[in-house]
């Protein structure tokens, strides 16, 4: 039976994505896990791979098209299916009239949405009329929207061509109604107002850097931050790494990393308020434990994410690790790579950073910052002695969380890490 390829979501906060190159064709067989187009968001190209197998029936977008996650981009069936149905009611998904095998010119006409030739295309290709008065948003934002009674035409969009974003529809909930929609290119709005000297050169801002833009300045103005530092003995845990790695091929060896994302999820399990998110009137607890890992790319930084983090192994954490680093730094994530963090590692010890503060990644409750680790002087027992020790801070949501709380975590963490055995449990 047909079924649609869909729109897929690449990190919590993508509403829409941008359809890149087609690399199946109307007609080509497919088989579950082929490569059926690129997909672009505001931080990466994805490959689309296929869920189904049979045979690529019909492209419902084009190149270029800007489509809301969750929308039919194509079909795939068995050859020869009828799809006449499904072709007509996904055609609004493009500008363009859906592509299908051996079909007629007059048919392809008749694919094609009936709005008059005169009346542009809603971005993303919605019609009017699909939302209440007519405004375009993305499926999250309805949801949302559904969900608190908003009216959308009361709501100023900051998307493409005024989509209104979950986020818009957010910020209307907490403020009332704007004068006048923020635009997405004008965030932060105090940039736009910096003039440009004559001795300068201006370089635009990518859809990456839009991205972390948005999402760093909607954290900072509106999660209050509270910061907890710990020192960390690393000595027995670089030991038992040097013995874990002594028998490894190259890829297969551990890292200081791994080992503190394995310890950050056994204290997450004692702190499910530090593994959650807040949600307006209410905490949400996560029942997963996934930890995220701040990966510098091209343009900027992106979180892979570790699934079921707490229960597996030091092994699987890195090879997982190592295979999503290398496809995030190719530019060719996939959507699990990146979905489903609870909470966020970011680590800067490989480049000589002795202690840093991270801004908390929406909608986690807190994320971690993590220095080098340093042979230093410290004073043990009386005696002065060298030891090798690294800083780490937990920066938490108040809402959330309280400063004995998070105080707690950074103990058990601290615990864990200097009884390094305890991870290989």
């Amino acid at each position: 039976m047909a079924e649609f390829i869909k729109m897929p979501t690449l990190g919590f906060d993508m509403e829409e994505g941008t359809m890149g190159t087609w690399l199946k064709q109307v007609g080509d067989p497919v088989q579950k896990g082929d490569v059926l187009a690129e997909i672009e968001s505001d931080k990466v190209t994805q490959e689309l791979t296929a869920r189904a197998e049979g045979v690529l029936l019909a492209q419902l977008a084009n190149t270029g098209d800007l489509i809301p996650v969750g929308d039919n981009l194509g079909i795939i069936g068995a050859e020869g299916e009828d799809i006449s149905g499904m072709a007509d009611g996904a055609s609004s998904n493009g500008t363009a009239a859906p592509k299908t095998k051996a079909e007629p010119a007059a048919e392809q006409e008749e694919a094609k949405p009936t709005a008059p030739a005169a009346q542009p295309a809603k971005a993303g290709g919605e019609p009017d009329g699909e939302f209440p008065g007519g405004v375009k948003a993305t499926p999250v934002a309805r949801r949302v929207a559904e969900e608190h009674s908003v009216d959308l035409a009361q709501v100023g969009g900051s998307g493409p061509g005024g989509r209104v974003r979950k986020t818009d529809v957010e910020a209307y909930l907490a403020t009332g109604p704007t004068a006048e929609p923020t635009r997405q290119a004008t965030v932060p709005a105090v940039e736009t107002a910096v003039p440009t000297p004559a001795n300068a050169t201006e370089k635009p801002l990518t859809r990456m850097r839009q991205a972390i833009a948005r999402r760093m300045t909607e954290s900072k103005t509106t999660v209050p931050h509270f910061y907890v530092t710990s020192e960390i003995d690393m000595a027995l845990a670089l030991k038992l790494r040097k013995q874990i790695n002594e028998s490894l091929e190259p890829e297969q060896k551990v890292t200081v990393n791994d080992l503190i994302v394995k310890a950050s999820a056994l204290a997450l399990r004692q702190f499910p308020n530090i593994n959650a998110s807040f949600g307006g009137d209410k905490i949400i607890l996560h029942n997963e434990i996934n930890v995220g890992s701040a990966v510098a790319v091209e343009g900027g930084l992106l979180t892979i994410v570790q699934k079921g983090t707490a229960g597996a192994s030091i092994s699987k954490i890195t090879q997982d690790h190592k295979e999503m680093i290398g496809r995030a730094r190719e530019g060719r994530v996939k959507p699990e790579d990146v979905e489903g963090a609870t909470f966020t590692v970011s680590n800067l010890g490989a480049f000589d950073v002795e202690h840093f503060v991270a801004i908390i990644n929406p909608p986690h409750a807190a994320i971690l910052a993590v220095g080098s680790a340093k042979q230093v002087p410290v004073v043990v027992d009386g005696e002065l002695t060298v030891s090798t020790r690294m800083k780490a801070t937990i920066s938490a949501d108040h809402r959330v969380t309280d400063g004995v709380e998070a105080a707690q975590f950074m103990q058990a963490l601290k615990a864990i890490l200097e009884d390094p055995l305890r991870l290989l449990i």
